[in-house]
């Protein structure tokens, strides 16, 4: 009798570690598969954003820091860290490295990869041509194909409001344009300059300079010395890492002589800091903004929604708030500020059409 109790006890405990062992099995696996779905769920939210650097580099606090900028935004905006899966650049030491450093970021699946600069048009055309499923954007320039996006400024258009800040400043009557390689970008910022210019100043004198290079800080001083010394008193340069150049003469000449009336209109980036002389005293009149940031981040979010514009080229203009001029910390007075306005607003409405290229 007391075996058959006992049996009894003993078939009842077994039973329910059978059932209890079935359950946690089952909690388990449930645990398990939630996890598995989450994290594939995560992979599937990811979206990966890289970009190559033209010659300039991605510090050169100009076009191509823009451009990183607007990659690192995206980067913070969704949660993503620097590397594989989430956001990063190769930065391109001479026009050798374009097409290595596209095909190194295709290596790492990438979602979509930016070639930064016109001359990274060719690299881009030909690797997107033989990655026809991935998808690719181009700054600065046109690459006809379906899985490519080019980005274009109206550059002529701030470049004006800039010429009309440096004519209007200038008390010698005479004031420089340094360019980088000669191209259409930068003929489009030069063109500018001169008819803003022109348009308050008929009678002013520019000097116009290339530099054949956008990574020559050294070109870039040599030049402004020659057109300081001529009594040019504001530049205007479009010249990348060349610009850096511009900025350290115009400063040393400053620090020698703190009357000097002596100025540097920057480009692409807002390059007040590049101008700093001293805690007071700073050479840096205004930049002419290119909204290259914003611009990357606008198509890498289109992308990451399914929205990506392929074959299309995105034209940003005064009017679409992709170019204007930086805040002059009070360097431009309110009455030159308010001449800015006008033409500002003339050429947003389109009553005033700003030429690419110069008029010779």
């Amino acid at each position: 009798m007391k075996k058959r109790k006992f049996g009894l006890v003993l078939s009842s405990v077994l039973a329910a570690s059978a059932i209890l062992g079935a359950c946690g099995t089952k909690e388990e696996e449930k645990t398990k598969n939630e996890n598995e779905n989450a994290s594939s769920g995560n992979q599937e939210d990811a979206f990966s954003v890289a970009m190559v650097t033209d010659v300039g580099g991605v510090d050169d606090k100009s076009f191509n820091q823009s451009a990183w900028e607007g990659v690192q935004a995206f980067g913070k905006e969704h949660n993503l860290k620097k590397g594989d899966g989430g956001f990063d650049y190769l930065q391109s030491k001479s026009d050798a490295d374009y097409d290595s450093n596209l095909n190194a970021l295709l290596r790492r699946d990438f979602n979509l990869i930016y070639g930064i600069g016109f001359m990274m048009e060719d690299s881009i055309s030909a690797i997107a041509e033989e990655n026809p499923d991935n998808h690719f954007a181009i700054i600065d320039a046109e690459v006809k194909a379906d899985n490519v996006v080019s980005v274009l400024f109206k550059e002529q258009e701030g470049a004006f409001l800039a010429g009309v800040a440096a004519a209007k400043m200038s008390k010698s009557g005479k004031i420089g344009f340094v360019g980088g390689v000669d191209i259409p970008v930068i003929n489009r910022f030069e063109a500018g300059f001169f008819e803003g210019a022109k348009a308050v100043n008929p009678d002013i004198e520019i000097t116009s300079k290339y530099t054949a290079a956008f990574d020559k800080a050294d070109l870039g001083k040599v030049t402004a010395n020659s057109m300081y010394s001529s009594g040019v008193d504001v530049i205007f340069h479009a010249a990348g890492a060349t610009g850096n150049g511009v900025f350290s003469e115009a400063k040393e000449r400053k620090k020698k002589d703190p009357n000097a009336n002596i100025w540097v209109i920057g480009v692409d980036a807002d390059q007040y800091e590049e101008g700093k002389v001293d805690g007071k005293t700073n050479v840096t009149l205004t930049s002419m903004l290119k909204g290259v940031n914003t611009a990357v981040v606008d198509i890498s979010n289109k992308a990451k929604k399914g929205e990506f514009p392929g074959g299309k080229t995105l034209t940003y203009g005064l009017a679409e708030d992709g170019v204007k001029l930086a805040d002059s910390r009070g360097a431009i007075p309110e009455d030159v500020l308010k001449v800015i306005d006008e033409y500002k607003e003339k050429i947003a409405k389109g009553e005033i059409k700003v030429p690419e290229k110069v008029k010779k």
